[in-house]
């Protein structure tokens, strides 16, 4: 037996609209950009972020684009805060049906050695621990539902780690890993993908040395702009991406 194929218009291709997305670290960084792209393709949004002043934002700008909006302060790498904020989505809309792991952390230790930890528990939490429990939550009920899409963002360290990056390198490959398997735990109706995001010039690259902000060791030899991370993550939300699950996109301009 075969399904009906799935037929696209290019000017509705990405098409959102009557969808709910939550997008983790939405406040701001690549969380920000997908939030108001998906916003612009119609969809509602529930904001998730530690700073409820930044969440309030980010919803003010949802809402200017004539789509509602929850902001709702939560830590991902808190157990308890992750089943709050699912369950404020689901009373707030009654349904997700796209959710964006994003939120992250990447800090660098002097040494593995040197490393602490609590250091160590606090990036496993927020890059690991964290997704895997909203998206237990959430992935649940899409399956028992109408399903939906679950986007992990993960990062090119899990690819290529380097030095004193252990904890953070780590994170992300388990998050990489999770993705196959919520892939098949919650399949067919629920695709789980991964997008592993190189360096963006976001906030966080202030911090970079001038040299790391102008280019990168890469085919496109420069680091991305926010901006660019939208097509992926408005592929993998969207219907455009029916028969891709399970996979990881590198969108890193070519790193080596």
């Amino acid at each position: 037996m075969t399904s009906e194929p799935v037929k696209f218009a290019a000017s509705n291709l990405f098409d959102l609209s009557g969808k709910v997305a939550l997008v983790t670290g939405g406040s701001r960084g690549l969380g920000l950009e997908m939030v108001r792209a998906f916003a612009t393709a119609g969809a509602d949004v529930v904001i998730a972020s530690r700073k409820p002043d930044a969440c309030e934002a980010a919803a003010k700008e949802v809402r200017d684009l004539g789509r509602r909006a929850l902001p709702v302060a939560a830590h991902v790498g808190h157990w308890e805060d992750l089943g709050r904020l699912a369950d404020a989505a689901y009373d707030e809309f009654g349904t997700v049906d796209v959710l964006v792991n994003n939120a992250g952390m990447s800090p660098v230790a002097p040494s593995s050695a040197e490393t602490g930890e609590e250091l160590f528990d606090k990036v496993v939490g927020v890059n690991f621990k964290g997704p895997f429990r909203l998206a237990s939550l959430i992935g649940a009920r899409m399956a028992e539902g109408d399903g939906g899409s679950i986007i992990n963002v993960s990062s090119s360290g899990a690819l290529m780690p380097q030095p004193r990056f252990g904890p953070y390198a780590g994170a992300k490959a388990a998050l990489n890993a999770l993705t196959t398997v919520f892939a098949l735990e919650y399949g067919p109706k629920v695709r789980v993908n991964t997008i592993s995001a190189g360096p963006f010039l976001t906030d966080i690259s202030k911090a970079w040395p001038k040299e790391k902000r102008q280019s990168t060791r890469s085919a496109l030899g420069r680091p991305g702009r926010p901006e660019e991370i939208v097509s992926t993550a408005l592929y993998l939300a969207s219907d455009a991406s029916s028969y891709t699950t399970g996979a990881l996109i590198r969108v890193d301009g070519g790193l080596y």
